[in-house]
């Protein structure tokens, strides 16, 4: 079999995540051919990978969004009636004829470019303008308009690449991506949500800077647009734990299409680690990308108001910087703070570090099932972690454990209750004993590596058995 495994924003360039997640599940598939065909933001990153593909990776083919803003030639204006509502739909930001679309754009037919500078496109935004957005200026219309379908109609003009199964790790331009891949070669399309897309995009507009406030909306609905057509075209659905599975359904998905499986993690590898002895300090650890959603600075914020009353602490930041700007702005904050003992590391073999630590922290604005807290928990370390995604299942138990907590939960973006929430860890060496015990055996009953990819190979077998009926 060979799969077409679409991303977005991750591997091979970025460590950790769904990227570590990424490469582990490749290579428990040794008998099937991948093609990586992945959306990057800058052609700068070509080929700058993160990771060595394993040998079954036969082709990467690599999509950089700010090649769609490079000019395009000129190209047919006249349109058949069903593509005109589907290019109207499209500009509006409403479900849409994607087949329809897709053969508008067929590797380059219209050019993109073309289609923003025609008569067409501007009676259509005309209308959008008349009808919704009177009140904006219609220069931030038409610059929203094209930041976003810009992107999205140079990915579908780019070269298919052919295989038995496309299998998107999102939603959002990846999931469109796999629908024009089954929709031009009739093969299956698998979606497996790390995180709900949708959501993720709508908090990060809600909060964002760089949107003009009174098209917040429009933006919104661009990304549930791309979603439902991921969802449309899926044959299976695959999300980390029930509650999002259930966030699914709710934003369209079919929900006989929709079913749960965890995340797993290769536990022997965390079975060498063993409990820091007493040294006089207590070290802290946090497994996670440089990047705003992770919300480092609430993170620095916390441990600076730790430091006041339990001194003898460290905080020892583990990861890849995948924001720069952002990177910075948290070494200036520590230096603002003049807050003493956070280190950060980089990447690192994180089980060897594992042993230097009393226990880990999770600062994240959002998250899936994160396997920081898995491998923590599997490491014999408890964590501290924000109540996203489900990170609150993961350190007190779902339905039917009764195991009892492995950690403590407090709201995101809240640096006092996180640091209240450290306080309690630090000064119980008892209870991280515990919760230790508590970590390993949660994971060891349901988080183990072989079993979420039985899961998946079962998915893929269901799929030739029904390609050959």
């Amino acid at each position: 079999m060979k799969v077409c495994l679409l991303l977005e924003g991750c591997y091979p360039y970025v460590r950790g995540g769904v990227s570590s997640w990424t490469d582990g599940y490749i290579r428990a598939f040794p008998e099937y051919e991948f093609i990586i065909w992945t959306i990057n933001s800058d052609r700068k990153n070509a080929g700058k990978f993160k990771y060595q593909l394993p040998d079954n990776v036969t082709e990467v083919q690599e999509i950089f969004l700010t090649d769609a803003f490079a000019m395009g030639r000129s190209g047919r204006e006249r349109f058949t009636d069903e593509e005109l509502e589907s290019l109207s739909q499209l500009v509006r930001c409403e479900d849409l004829d994607w087949k329809t679309l897709f053969s508008i754009f067929d590797s380059g037919k219209v050019n993109p470019h073309a289609f923003l500078k025609s008569g067409t496109f501007l009676e259509i935004l005309n209308e959008l303008c008349a009808t919704k957005y009177q009140h904006a200026p219609f220069a931030e219309v038409f610059y929203t308009i094209r930041s976003m379908i810009l992107p999205l109609l140079h990915i579908i003009t780019q070269p298919v690449p052919e295989a038995d199964v496309y299998h998107s790790i999102a939603t959002g331009y990846c999931g469109v991506l796999a629908a024009l891949g089954s929709v031009r070669y009739n093969k299956p399309m698998i979606i497996t949500e790390h995180g709900i897309y949708t959501r993720e995009r709508e908090e990060e507009i809600l909060r964002s800077k760089w949107t003009v406030p009174n098209l917040k909306d429009l933006w919104i609905s661009f990304f549930t647009m791309l979603s439902h057509c991921a969802y449309e075209y899926a044959t299976f659905v695959t999300s980390l734990f029930e509650h999002a599975r259930e966030t699914q359904v709710r934003l369209g998905c079919e929900e006989e299409k929709t079913s749960v499986i965890n995340n797993g993690i290769r536990i022997q590898r965390f079975a060498s680690v063993i409990p820091k002895e007493p040294d006089g300090w207590i070290d802290i650890g946090a497994v996670v990308r440089i990047a705003p959603i992770k919300d480092i600075k609430t993170m620095i914020y916390a441990f600076s108001e730790l430091k006041h009353s339990v001194k003898n602490t460290r905080l020892h930041i583990l990861g890849d910087v995948d924001d720069e700007q952002y990177d910075e702005e948290c070494h200036q904050l520590v230096d603002y703070l003049k807050t003493e003992d956070i280190i950060f590391v980089g990447n690192t073999d994180v089980v060897d570090y594992f042993k230097k630590l009393d226990f880990t922290i999770l600062t994240s604005i959002s998250e899936g099932q994160p396997l920081a807290v898995l491998e923590s928990m599997a490491a014999g370390l408890p964590v501290v972690s924000t109540d996203v995604g489900s990170c609150r299942e993961l350190l007190e138990g779902g339905p039917g454990d009764k195991l009892g907590a492995c950690g403590f939960i407090c709201p995101p973006m809240d640096p006092g209750a996180l640091a209240q929430a450290m306080k309690r860890m630090c000064i119980n060496a008892d209870r991280r004993r515990s919760m230790s015990e508590i970590g390993r055996d949660r994971v060891n009953n349901g988080f183990a590596h072989e079993f979420m990819m039985k899961k998946y190979r079962d998915l893929y077998d269901k799929l030739e058995t029904e390609e050959a009926v």
